[in-house]
């Protein structure tokens, strides 16, 4: 299995595809200032990580050399697809996502730039998120797969989209609960984050013609989506405002429910007094380090890597379904690589 500098080569290098592919799949248009919100947080970074997901799974199911194929042209069981509009597809809807979130948590900054309805104005984010939604779903229809999968990958992006509102709608539904089980925790993050790694990572199945691997590559994506969102609440608490991209320890100044104070409430930790800073921007870092020293005597910070180590072990175990090849070897290490990032 390909160790952490390779899978960051493997996504830097398609991270470059995919930024080339945005800037010609949605392109500057009229009004001016709209396009310019629109294409805002995707110009200003990302790792490019689903997208990512999405091309090795394609240059697995097709057993081609990584980065050899022409995305626009690629193999697929009955002729080529352009599998790169998926990607981008599946991009732009993460992007999507961002700006209302943003909107949602009043959050300032987003990838170390003004969030969107910062730089330009609410009305102007609102706006830019719809387009968003919208253009995903005219990239998806640009693949040039057969009607029948064409529309059977619109049905998964579209039931995508409305998984990811319903785990959203849980997530702000349990900032006023008392308290929430693990299993229900990871039931919203499922929804709100892991079915948009399973849409990637089972799309080119579906357009590419490979019916058996839908399936267990949606699984894979479940599974390591999961992971990731338990790996992101956790550097939510560990790693510094500056390489975070947002400012430390937001979740928990805005009482969200994660996975770590799920099991600390059960532990009788008293999550709700870890901080009491009123705002994201009046937390101190002392006040920070202070929680994560008590979270981290409950045994909650090692329970939540714990829970994430289980589900990549899961996660790749579907990956058996498909060739043995380069790329489904770097399927495997990018689900190492979600739960060993630093930010």
């Amino acid at each position: 299995m390909a160790g952490q500098q390779a899978v960051e080569r493997a996504v830097a290098s398609r991270r470059e595809r995919v930024n080339e592919a945005i800037d010609e799949d949605l392109p500057l248009a009229e009004p001016e200032r709209l396009y310019e919100a629109s294409r805002y947080l995707l110009q200003a970074g990302g790792k490019r990580l689903r997208p990512t997901v999405l091309l090795l799974a394609a240059e697995s199911l097709a057993d081609v050399s990584p980065l050899a194929a022409d995305y626009r042209s690629f193999p697929a069981v009955d002729g080529e697809v352009d599998v790169m509009r998926a990607a981008v597809s599946v991009e732009i809807i993460q992007s999507f996502t961002l700006i209302h979130d943003d909107i949602m948590d009043d959050d300032d900054v987003r990838r170390g730039v003004p969030a969107v309805h910062r730089e330009f104005d609410l009305s102007t984010a609102i706006l830019a998120g719809d387009t968003l939604y919208s253009k995903a779903f005219e990239n998806m229809l640009e693949t040039g797969a057969p009607a029948e999968r064409s529309v059977r990958a619109l049905s998964e992006l579209a039931t995508t989209c409305t998984e990811i509102c319903e785990g959203q709608s849980l997530d702000i539904d349990f900032e006023g609960r008392a308290a929430v089980t693990p299993d229900e925790y990871l039931r919203m993050v499922e929804l709100k984050t892991a079915v948009l790694y399973a849409a990637a990572a089972s799309i080119p199945a579906v357009i590419l013609g490979h019916d058996d691997a839908v399936e267990p590559l949606h699984s894979y994506g479940l599974d390591i989506g999961r992971a990731f969102q338990i790996q992101d609440d956790l550097l939510d608490l560990t790693t510094p405002t500056e390489k975070l991209g947002k400012q430390r320890g937001s979740d928990l100044v805005e009482g969200k429910q994660t996975l770590i104070t799920v099991h600390a409430r059960n532990q009788g930790v008293d999550v709700d007094d870890l901080v009491d800073a009123g705002s994201v921007e009046a937390v101190t870092e002392t006040e920070i380090d202070a929680a994560l020293d008590e979270l981290e005597a409950a045994g909650s910070i090692e329970f939540a890597r714990e829970r994430a180590r289980g589900l990549v072990r899961s996660g790749k175990n579907h990956l058996d379904a498909l060739p043995d090849n380069e790329a489904s070897d770097l399927l495997a290490s990018v689900a190492d690589y979600l739960i060993e990032r630093e930010y």
